[in-house]
């Protein structure tokens, strides 16, 4: 099972307010028109059971690739957090040109370790599939340029949960290579794939690696 999410629209009342087969641990007690991202808000501001990680730029610092996950269990709330920083992600003309499939099938999860190269770590504890989705960019530009917004759409908002991972005490690794086709069969979409992110507690915690001199990586242009 997958479940397909975006959470700036909620209404309690609404049988679509969540995807079948997920619900937030956390939702506010009654709904208000008059206050926009409720849902995502109240998620963002709940506390967690666990100390978060506050300092971004520590959290950037921290952050490395883990192919190797625990079994340990990862809290919905956790869960709840890294995807509402998903949907916090800038994106063009605020029109939210991505979705993202939260896999919970084993089964499913099998399917993409061939999908995606036979890279083993795809079975992770959370499997969160960004896809982009142009048709929701409602700008006047030709097709080929709303596309290129919706990956871009998507790529921020892959980020955003990678970061927002990292300061809950978990660990992922972003997954880029993939047969797109065989992802798209697997979800049953038409929504072509940017990015697959897994992420879980650690097996065993690492310093990051060593990055380039800035004198290789800025250029400074007059």
């Amino acid at each position: 099972m997958y479940v397909k999410l975006l959470m700036r629209d909620f209404h309690p009342d609404d049988d679509v307010a969540f995807p079948k087969g997920y619900v937030p641990e956390v939702t506010p007690d009654e709904y208000d028109p008059g206050i926009p991202n409720q849902l995502l808000d109240y998620i963002l501001r709940s506390e967690s059971a666990e100390v978060v990680d506050t300092d971004l730029f520590a959290v950037m610092k921290k952050r490395r690739s883990t192919r190797k996950f625990s079994d340990k269990h990862v809290e919905t709330m956790k869960i709840d957090k890294i995807i509402a920083a998903a949907d916090t992600a800038p994106t063009a003309g605020n029109f939210q040109g991505f979705e993202i499939f939260y896999i919970k099938s084993p089964e499913k999860k099998k399917l993409l370790i061939d999908a995606c190269n036979n890279q083993p770590y795809v079975d992770a504890p959370v499997v969160l599939v960004f896809c982009k989705n142009p048709s929701r960019v409602k700008f006047s530009f030709p097709p080929y340029v709303l596309r290129k917004f919706a990956i871009q759409d998507a790529t921020l908002a892959a980020g955003y949960s990678q970061l927002a991972s990292q300061a809950l005490g978990l660990s992922s690794i972003w997954i880029g290579m993939f047969d797109e086709q065989k992802i798209m069969d697997i979800l049953e979409t038409d929504l072509v794939p940017s990015s697959v992110l897994c992420i879980g507690y650690p097996k065993q915690s690492k310093f990051p690696k060593s990055r380039r001199n800035l004198k290789d990586l800025v250029h400074v242009v007059w």
